[in-house]
């Protein structure tokens, strides 16, 4: 499957960058084609193409600023923040491709930004699953990360 995605926070230096790269290599190895624009105070880098866009069976959307959405009119879209993208990037891929592959709304919001409400309605054992699973994968998450660059 054909995706593409943009990952902006307000300076584009770290966070961006590394929410980008777990994009890439997350989708690669699920084995879908994935190109990454980063957009920051700096500008745009690996700014998609208009043949990319149009090519794209579904976008992510993973930043913390404002990005414009004109450019994917009728692509479905997920729409995340940046640490989801660094912390979990593979519920996200996989949200675009069921959305792809679905009559489902055009545009979604990450489950990040709804647990505290879906939290009050669980009970016991299902509120104590649901803890388990924020966050994502820890190996994939920035300390993680960085202590591997560091080691």
């Amino acid at each position: 499957m054909k995706l593409i995605a943009i990952t902006s926070c307000p300076t584009g230096i770290a966070h961006s960058q590394m929410a980008a790269e777990n994009l890439e290599t997350t989708g690669e190895t699920m084995g879908h084609d994935i190109s990454v624009e980063v957009q920051g105070a700096m500008g745009a880098q690996n700014e998609l193409s208009t043949e990319e866009i149009d090519a794209a069976n579904a976008v992510i959307i993973a930043a913390d600023t404002a990005v414009d959405r004109d450019r994917f009119q009728g692509i479905p879209l997920v729409k995340a923040t940046v640490k989801d993208a660094v912390n979990d990037a593979e519920s996200l891929i996989r949200e675009a491709v069921k959305l792809a592959g679905s009559d489902a709304p055009a545009e979604t919001e990450s489950q990040a930004d709804n647990d505290e409400e879906s939290d009050e309605a669980l009970t016991g054992s299902e509120s104590s699953r649901k803890q388990k699973q924020l966050g994502g994968d820890p190996s994939k998450g920035l300390f993680a990360r960085l202590k591997r660059l560091f080691s």
